[in-house]
């Protein structure tokens, strides 16, 4: 029974996009491991306060990755 962990910044991606994300991973996992364990393979997201991520030596925060989004760079 698979759980599948997600970490997002914080106010990042809204409502809908969460439930995408859930469905979608889901979907993979069923189609590597099969019809029959749907109903218990978990996914769960976990949201990480902005300011308290970084990459590269950098801090990111919601503006920071909603920039990149669009094409920007850190």
């Amino acid at each position: 029974m698979p759980l599948i962990t997600v970490n997002l910044i914080e106010n990042v991606f809204n409502a809908e996009q969460k439930a995408e994300i859930i469905a979608r991973l889901t979907d993979t996992m069923v189609e590597i491991e099969g019809e029959a364990l749907r109903p218990v393979t978990w996914v769960k997201i976990e949201e990480v306060p902005e300011g308290q991520w970084g990459i590269g030596g950098k801090v990111l925060d919601a503006a920071i990755v909603r920039h990149i989004q669009q094409g920007g760079s850190l």
